[in-house]
């Protein structure tokens, strides 16, 4: 069994997952795109693995948009996006960059690519850094 840990930004919440991870999406989808200000979330998705906060559980809420099943967690003092509970606690969705240890796994599938931003086409074409450049 897998255990990993993660924390918010400002490190406030901190947690751990014990088990395995079953899916690994970007979504892409408009309600994703606004909850991470990028082009997609990156979740990953598991029916059997158990979460335990650590630490900051009292900075930990919930919002679920209204009409939707579009549910996030995230830390009241920094705004980190942060795993939660959904269909009933029957789905443990923890967002990929929130975790510290490392992952080695790998996303299978970009979701809901029609809501695809305009901008997010041949990304991997553009130049890198390894810092901000200069």
């Amino acid at each position: 069994m897998n255990t990993h840990s993660g924390s918010c930004l400002c490190g406030t919440v901190t947690f751990k997952v014990e088990g395995d991870f079953e899916s690994f999406f970007l979504c892409h989808c408009a309600h994703c795109r606004k909850d991470t200000g990028s082009a997609h979330a990156a979740n990953l998705f598991s029916s059997s693995a158990r979460l335990t906060w650590m630490s900051g559980a009292d900075n930990v809420t919930t919002y679920t948009l209204p009409g939707t099943r579009h549910k996030r967690a995230f830390c009241k003092a920094c705004g980190s996006a942060l795993p939660n509970l959904q269909m009933d606690g029957a789905l443990l969705v923890v967002p990929a960059g929130c975790l510290d240890s490392p992952l080695d796994l790998k996303p299978v599938a970009h979701v809901f690519t029609a809501s695809r931003a305009g901008w997010d086409d041949k990304l991997e074409e553009l130049p890198g850094f390894e810092t901000f450049p200069g």
